[in-house]
């Protein structure tokens, strides 16, 4: 079929790559070189056509001869062309130096166009960007509702250690040899503590305590005054030291009262520090 004919079918009835906008009309088809709806630029309506594809970021130059028409399968000749832009060009100029110039023109401004774009790409994915993410609602409540119950869950298992450290230095439990070896040192540090504080407060408190020298000196004043009493004593002490009595009572009372040991109550009257004299009552 004749290209003009192909050409005045797709352009005044229907064509399924032909987007109209108010700006113009432009073609969606992937080997269009231009992107623009005409004559020179639709791959349809050229049997002799070119173009500049990507395929993973390799690029690679597409033929079309009228030569090969009659098989859709073998259609498109494909050439890779090399990463460096001016050994691409060169690849060009050789596969289609003999084919129109606007054609080849549009190829190459085609390559110059990918080539920047190719390597804006790699820029930006050097560059650390933030990245958006959609956070669903539902999923956000359902973590604040499991935030919640954890935290309660935290505070309960806190009081119960509580009331079980207290049930166990109270001695409820009795003797219990399974607790965890850190909570039982925590517990023997507090008690220590509170031994230690105890014990500082009970520290400031004075204490005056007998010494033996005083009762050593006692010992040698009662010797002395039995001395004293075996003698003949002075009339001092004989006024001081009063007789007892014997109560007069039946014999009874004298058998049970056999056995028996009897009391002495001793008190000491301390007088002047001048004359240094004591006396004594013997009862």
């Amino acid at each position: 079929m004749s290209d003009d004919v192909i050409w005045h079918c797709i352009r005044h009835n229907h064509c399924s790559f032909m987007a109209k906008i108010t700006t113009g009309i432009f073609c969606r088809n992937p080997y269009n070189a231009t992107g623009i709806c005409n004559r020179s630029s639709c791959p349809l309506a050229n049997s002799r056509y070119a173009t500049i594809r990507d395929h993973d970021g390799v690029f690679y130059l597409y033929m079309k001869t009228a030569e090969r028409a009659h098989l859709p399968k073998q259609l498109w000749e494909r050439v890779k062309l090399p990463k460096n832009y001016e050994k691409a060009m060169d690849v060009i100029n050789k596969h289609l130096e003999f084919w129109p110039k606007l054609l080849v023109h549009k190829i190459k401004q085609r390559l110059t166009k990918m080539t920047q774009y190719r390597i804006r790409m790699r820029k930006l994915q050097l560059k650390v960007r933030e990245k958006i993410v959609t956070m669903p609602r539902k999923g956000e409540k359902r973590n604040l509702r499991r935030m919640d119950k954890a935290e309660k869950a935290a505070q309960l298992e806190k009081n119960i250690e509580n009331e079980l450290k207290e049930r166990l230095k109270k001695g409820v439990y009795g003797d219990i040899y399974n607790i965890e070896f850190e909570k039982f040192e925590k517990i023997l540090e507090m008690e220590r503590d509170e031994d230690i504080a105890e014990e500082e407060e009970e520290g400031g408190e004075v204490e005056y305590i007998e010494g033996d020298d005083t009762e050593e000196m006692d010992d040698m004043e009662d010797m002395e005054d039995y001395e004293g009493h075996s003698d003949g004593g002075s009339d001092e002490d004989l006024l001081d030291d009063p007789v007892a009595k014997k109560p007069k009572g039946s014999r009874s009372d004298s058998k049970q009262n056999v056995g028996k040991r009897s009391r002495k109550v001793v008190t000491e009257v301390e007088q002047d520090e001048e004359t240094n004299t004591r006396q004594r009552m013997r009862m």
